[in-house]
């Protein structure tokens, strides 16, 4: 069984910065892509960084130059450092991944999500 588990979710005026994690544990063959979605209230959720396997990453228009995603393949955990963050940054963080299976296939998994609540 394989599990995402996040951390770092707070309240934080706006300017400040904040760190999120996400540790994949079970039984993984294979962690592919790992990526960052947002989901604020009343709003569908939304991409906000993705990082492949070698390490390459994208951003959504709106947290580049603010939001650094990471990850230690090692861990198996993915990061999201996030600075210079807005009210409008407000929102459940889900991380994901792209997980192959022993049985060779590959799977998304989802986060149970975290909170991060800007203030002004």
């Amino acid at each position: 069984q394989v599990q995402l588990v996040e951390s770092g979710g707070d309240l934080v005026q706006a300017g400040g910065s904040l760190g999120l994690s996400c540790a994949a544990s079970g039984s993984i063959f294979r962690l592919n892509g790992m990526g960052w979605y947002r989901q604020a209230p009343g709003k569908q959720r939304e991409l906000v960084a993705v990082i492949g396997s070698g390490g390459l990453a994208q951003y959504v228009d709106s947290v580049k130059g603010r939001f650094t995603i990471s990850r230690d393949n090692a861990k198996k955990t993915v990061y999201l450092q996030m600075n210079s963050l807005k009210p409008l940054d407000t929102a459940v963080y889900y991380c994901k991944a792209d997980i192959t299976l022993a049985s060779g296939t590959t799977i998304p998994y989802w986060g149970q999500g975290t909170q991060v609540t800007v203030s002004s």
